[in-house]
């Protein structure tokens, strides 16, 4: 493992910043950042979001971990993340490797490099990281003086596209699980380090919480599919099972939130009010992954945003989660944290609400101190046929009621998100957004009086994901995609009455083709990231660095002579009896139930919707008995302490 010591590189790097763009995202010093004497610790983390600083340092998750490590004394965590090409220049022409932000040492000397991926368009970064900190691309190149390289977040729910590159991976929550890898090293450390690598990845993999895919062997029939994925080896499991913390409340973090020096995508305290949610979208891979809900208390809550704020001096805070409006006590935590900071420039803001879970009294306690910004809803479906399909169970008397209801009390602004390319869609259906955005505005003239109200419509492209019905989906071609939203594009234009009112919002076709190659992709994809990034590619989840041709191009010369190519990952429809590259990862969801759901979508008589099982009897979907958890929600009864108001 890593040398004893390591020193830091800042000294040859200072010279180096003024000749870069935004050099400040690499100088580290944040308030309530953590920098630990090496030696006085046995166990060494080094954390990555690979994405830029100013999009990373927010990322909620690196901050927990980041934290919950700091605070055992011994173990050392720093962060590390993605460089800008002007950055990364200057670094290979210095010899100069890739470092953390906190106290600027090599990433390679650390024993551990865990990497949080929230997309797979961050895939070639991670390459970027390894390459300039000097630790082979492939697992099995590396040695014992390289750190073992782990993927954690959403996207390691399929590691597979990246298992050439990866030592091991974790699935879903990541708080108790970093203690337990952590505690499993210094053991090994302490005796020692028998074995080498190789050992101490055995025992990760023998506690069963952690996959390693060096250890797991992959067969191919001949067209291409997958035949089956098995063990190489003795006392590994079968199944690598998720992690799911079932206490939030034991576990408030972050209690000191970072507070970045340079400009980011968020700056907000933000408190995640609850985890999960059973709405059951069947295009959401974040909602069927994170089963069950559990809620956090309304005391926890109101002492999370009392002691962040005091600890960063935000003056947002962000109330988090998948549908944050769901929360059982959501009323309560609005008035109790109005109450308290009203009259003070704290503001609150509830990110994501769906249209049946909005009421105009909730938005007025979000907006008391005069912050009335835009109201957002995701339709995701513009017609109700295609909103049936998805599960996402909201009509068009719901929408219409909704935005009456906020352009009456004072609102002028609504954003609709919308998807396209959703299972069974065709033309109409997504012609039909712009329906609804005209009534959107109708109803908003109507009611107010005004004539300045706005629509504007947000359309992402569907990527099909792992562990969701849709998983055996065919993905819409970019043609397709592109040509109908040029065609609902010219349709807003050219609409006297509401076009200017409405503003439009869109992706082309072609990133998201890449992201659903990535997203169900199998081992075989891994020569293809790496042909990309060895071509150049970097950023790509980033419009002006992604380039759709690269990817096509490597996908070809990858893939000749293999069975399959670009569409037959992403446009062609799995069927029940495929091995999936992710079977034998097990996120608790019945992969029968799964496929039932996919049916009941797909249903000739009309696609059956499928309630909420916070408030039906379970529909069996397979999380809570094999996991051994529980749906954890309100009411408790609690109240918000101390409601003494903020001056």
């Amino acid at each position: 493992m890593p040398a004893p010591t390591a020193l830091s590189v800042f000294d040859r790097l200072e010279p180096l910043l003024p000749r870069i763009g935004k050099p400040i995202q690499y100088l580290g010093g944040e308030l309530n950042s953590t920098v630990k004497v090496w030696d006085s610790v046995t166990v060494r983390w080094a954390l990555m979001y690979p994405d830029a600083y100013e999009v990373g340092l927010p990322n909620q998750g690196v901050q927990i971990l980041y934290e919950i490590l700091n605070e055992r004394d011994w173990i050392l965590a720093e962060r590390t993340y993605a460089v800008f090409s002007d950055m990364e220049d200057l670094m290979r022409a210095h010899g100069i490797p890739q470092f953390t932000v906190d106290a600027h040492r090599p990433v390679r000397a650390f024993d551990l490099l865990g990497i949080s991926f929230s997309t797979e368009l961050g895939y070639t970064n991670m390459l970027t990281a390894l390459d300039l900190a000097g630790i082979p691309l492939h697992a099995a190149d590396r040695t014992d003086d390289d750190p073992l390289v782990l993927a954690g977040g959403h996207s390691a729910f399929n590691p597979e596209p990246i298992a050439d590159f990866i030592d091991a991976a974790v699935l879903g929550d990541g708080e108790e699980i970093v203690l337990a890898i952590s505690d499993l090293v210094r053991e090994w450390k302490d005796e020692g380090c028998p074995g080498g690598r190789d050992e101490v990845l055995m025992r990760l993999a023998a506690s069963g919480g952690v996959y390693v895919p060096a250890f797991y062997d992959v067969s191919y029939l001949p067209d291409g599919r997958i035949q089956r994925v098995v063990p190489n080896r003795a006392g590994v499991p079968w199944r690598v099972s998720k992690h799911t913390l079932m206490d939030l409340d034991a576990w408030p973090y972050p209690k000191n939130p970072l507070v970045p020096l340079a400009e980011t995508v968020h700056e907000r305290y933000s408190v995640e009010i609850f985890r999960g949610c059973t709405r059951g979208c069947r295009f959401c891979q974040a909602g069927m992954i994170t089963r069950p809900v559990r809620e956090r208390s309304i005391t926890t809550i109101g002492a999370m945003v009392e002691n962040g704020l005091a600890k960063s001096g935000f003056e947002e805070v962000g109330l988090l989660s998948l549908s944050s409006a769901d929360h059982s006590e959501i009323a309560e935590v609005a008035k109790g944290l109005g109450d308290r900071y009203e009259g003070t420039n704290t503001s609150l803001s509830l990110p994501s609400t769906r249209v049946d879970a909005f009421n105009i009294t909730l938005a007025n306690e979000f907006s008391r101190n005069g912050r009335r910004s835009g109201l957002t809803f995701a339709p995701e479906g513009g017609s109700e046929r295609l909103r049936k399909v998805i599960n996402k169970m909201v009509s068009e008397e719901d929408l219409i009621r909704t935005v009456s209801a906020a352009f009456s009390h004072g609102w002028r602004q609504v954003k609709l998100y919308f998807m396209c390319g959703l299972p069974t869609e065709t033309d109409d259906d997504v012609m039909q957004i712009g329906d609804l955005a005209r009534k959107v505005i109708e109803t908003g003239r109507e009611v107010s009086g005004r004539k300045d109200i706005r629509c504007t419509v947000s359309i992402g492209g569907f990527v099909p994901k792992p562990h969701t019905p849709f998983q055996w989906a065919s993905q819409l071609d970019h043609e397709t995609t592109d040509a109908r939203l040029a065609k609902l594009r010219e349709s807003v234009r050219s609409d006297k009455k509401y076009g200017r009112s409405i503003g439009f919002r869109y992706h082309d076709g072609k990133p998201g083709i890449v992201e659903g190659l990535l997203s169900r992709g199998d081992r075989r994809v891994g020569r293809i990231i790496e042909a990309v990034w060895r071509d150049g590619g970097r950023f790509d989840g980033w419009s002006e660095h992604f380039s759709y041709d690269r990817w096509a191009e490597c996908t070809e010369q990858v893939l000749a002579g293999e069975p399959v190519d670009l569409d037959w990952y992403t446009v062609r429809e799995r069927d029940h009896a495929e091995v999936l590259p992710w079977d034998h990862l097990d996120s608790g969801l019945d992969k029968d139930w799964l496929w039932e759901d996919w049916q009941d979508a797909l249903d000739p008589e009309g696609a059956i919707e499928v309630e909420d099982c916070r408030w039906t009897p379970c529909f069996d979907c397979g999380v809570c008995p094999q996991m051994g958890t529980d749906i954890q929600v309100g009411p408790t009864g609690a109240k918000l302490l101390p409601i003494t108001p903020v001056s």
